[in-house]
């Protein structure tokens, strides 16, 4: 039986691993799923088909009363992949894509890009899993957001691997995203609250990892120019940069027959872009009543732990818990977003090749920056039913 890890979130990256292509081969593949999702209090409306605990409300009543029930069929997918021998190098390229709206489009079911790269030889070029984060330690859980606490970002990106055997080390270059928090700059002066990122260079990421027979280890790093400045303004001022970085550890131990443990701890200053959820990547510090005012990147530490389990051919379970804990800046808003809490646990039936249906509890929890709190709870029932052109009859 094939993990949903795989085959339902498809993150691990699939490359040809440098391999001669024996034949060419094209795949149109893919699945329909449906989730009713019971939610025992509120989240943003725009987000209630995901449990992401930065759009858990920390007012009551924020979002209305208590208890929802959504239908949605977001999380269904279709993708595309290729091999093409050409003077015996396999060039590979993968095109996929899901139906959750996320930015302008979110609460949306509308076409969203997850992948869309080509590889050749050791240098992969297009939209796929940053080099930052590890796909492998995503849970077998059936919520579409998954844990908050590790780094989960699709990026832009220009890649060189070098693999020997199940060694591999890497480098990137991706495109740069800076979140930033104007916090009470508008305290100070209204016109602040322009202040916007300013992204010069890329970000460079960098990879080590090795593998065996009972799993991986995987230390990922990052370093980002994290500008910004005042469009508009006298010389675009405030205007400047920090430098941001994080540090990602992560393992894959495989236990008893099918089993796994999946956990990951990641630091670091203006990372939070990377962040499966929450956070901001600059924030000013300081105190309204010296005016003395400067930008920072961000501290966070996220963690994430979670155990898969097969019992059989045709059930198997996830449960776990993640958290990611900010150190705001004194100068952002008493609401920002200081930590969030997710734990999940569920039941999933195999009752044939290429379909499953689960049930998953979930627990969301976010607390501000002043440390005021609220927390969701929801079970969450998916249907799923996958397809393969490889599994076509003629």
């Amino acid at each position: 039986m094939k993990r949903t890890t795989m085959a339902l979130l498809g993150l691990t990256l699939i490359t040809p691993s440098f391999m001669k292509a024996a034949e060419p081969s094209f795949e149109v593949y893919g699945f329909a799923q449906l989730d009713y999702i019971q939610d025992c209090n509120r989240v943003q409306p725009e987000w209630d088909s995901t449990l992401r605990p930065s759009k858990i409300p920390t007012t009551e009543g924020m979002y209305g009363s208590d208890g929802q029930a959504i239908l949605s069929v977001r999380q269904s997918r279709i993708g595309f992949k290729a091999d093409l021998p050409v003077n015996g190098e396999s060039v590979f390229t993968k095109f996929e894509f899901d139906f959750f709206g996320v930015g302008a489009d979110a609460g949306q079911t509308t076409i969203r890009l997850r992948h869309a790269y080509g590889q050749w030889g050791p240098i992969l070029a297009g939209q796929t899993n940053s080099l930052f984060m590890d796909g492998d330690i995503f849970p077998n859980t059936i919520d579409y957001w998954g844990p908050t606490g590790m780094v989960f970002l699709r990026n832009p990106q220009i890649r060189l691997t070098k693999t020997t055997g199940d060694q591999s080390v890497a480098i990137a270059l991706e495109q740069p995203s800076n979140d930033i928090d104007d916090g009470r700059l508008r305290e100070i002066d209204p016109a602040l609250s322009a202040v916007t990122g300013d992204e010069k260079y890329p970000d460079l990421t960098v990879q080590a990892r090795l593998g065996g027979e009972k799993g991986h280890v995987q230390l990922a790093g990052i370093v980002r120019y994290l500008g910004y400045d005042t469009p508009g303004a006298v010389n675009n001022s405030p205007k400047g940069h920090k430098t941001g970085w994080g540090l990602d550890l992560t393992s894959v131990l495989k236990t008893r027959k099918s089993d796994a443990l999946r956990v990951g701890v990641v630091y670091g200053a203006g990372i939070a872009s990377y962040m499966n959820d929450g956070g901001m990547d600059l924030a000013p510090q300081g105190s309204t009543t010296t005016t003395s005012i400067s930008a920072k990147a961000v501290p966070l530490i996220g963690v994430s732990a979670y155990y898969d389990i097969t019992w059989n051919d045709r059930w198997s379970s996830s449960l776990g818990y993640s958290f990611n804990d900010v150190d705001n800046t004194d100068f952002q808003d008493p609401g920002a977003y200081s930590r969030g809490d997710y734990a999940s646990a569920n039941l999933i039936h195999y009752p044939t090749k290429n379909v499953f249906y689960g049930i998953e509890y979930l627990f969301g929890r976010r607390q501000d920056a002043d440390g005021k709190a609220g927390q969701d709870q929801r079970v969450q029932l998916s249907a799923n039913y996958k397809f393969s052109s490889k599994n076509a009859q003629n």
